[in-house]
């Protein structure tokens, strides 16, 4: 963050973590009767009781408690450190999903910010599954519903800066007839193929 505010850059970072608590703490809470998945445990893993706290200060210059940042950053720019960042930053939870809920299309919501990680990690993200069977935003597209396919493409026809568009579909030859319309430069990805084809091979099904 200091690195883009020194000379304008759009320098992107990802940081991963596990939430362990403290053994002295976990000794505490399972005396309390807690247990690692309950929510007063997590709170008090690393990730959640440090690292997020302390992202999010050092964007907005506030502390947990809303009060301005005391001290200045030093070297080659100087600034309060209440100032910030025009940065942004989003927290996610890994989680593992059933093989029946990906492929029925019924863990979107849950996939949805690998979705916009894959795209680049900027402009809008693409929450739900649209009730048009299409979205367009700035960096992508997701086609949920292949005979929605022609005004699917004309949107990111119209969008010069969509460079992935996502389609759902067990065919692959729906899916190779939709890429082979998609603007030059738009990268095409079936969802969700690879994930449930890495389900197969962790759980036995393609060993033989």
């Amino acid at each position: 963050m200091r690195l883009n505010k020194q000379d304008g850059g759009r320098r992107q970072c990802i940081s991963v973590t596990n939430n362990e608590v403290a053994a002295s703490e976990q000794k505490q809470l399972r005396e309390q009767g807690l247990r690692p998945g309950d929510p007063e445990w997590e709170k008090w893993g690393i990730c959640d009781y440090i690292t997020k706290p302390r992202v999010q200060a050092a964007i907005t210059g506030k502390t947990p408690e809303g009060e301005p940042i005391d001290g200045d950053y030093k070297f080659i720019v100087e600034f309060p450190m209440s100032e910030g960042f025009e940065e942004n930053a989003e927290f996610f939870t890994l989680t593992y999903e059933a093989e029946k809920s990906v492929s029925y299309n019924l863990a979107y919501a849950r996939i949805a910010p690998l979705l916009w990680l894959r795209a680049g990690a900027r402009g809008k993200r693409i929450d739900t599954l649209p009730a048009e069977g299409w979205v367009v935003t700035d960096a992508y597209g997701l086609l949920s519903a292949v005979d929605q396919a022609t005004p699917f493409i004309d949107a990111i026809s119209d969008a010069s800066e969509v460079r992935v568009a996502f389609i759902v579909t067990d065919d692959d030859r729906h899916f190779q007839a939709v890429t082979r319309r998609l603007p030059k430069g738009v990268e095409p990805v079936r969802l969700y193929e690879s994930y449930l084809t890495n389900f197969s091979f962790t759980s036995g099904e393609l060993t033989e």
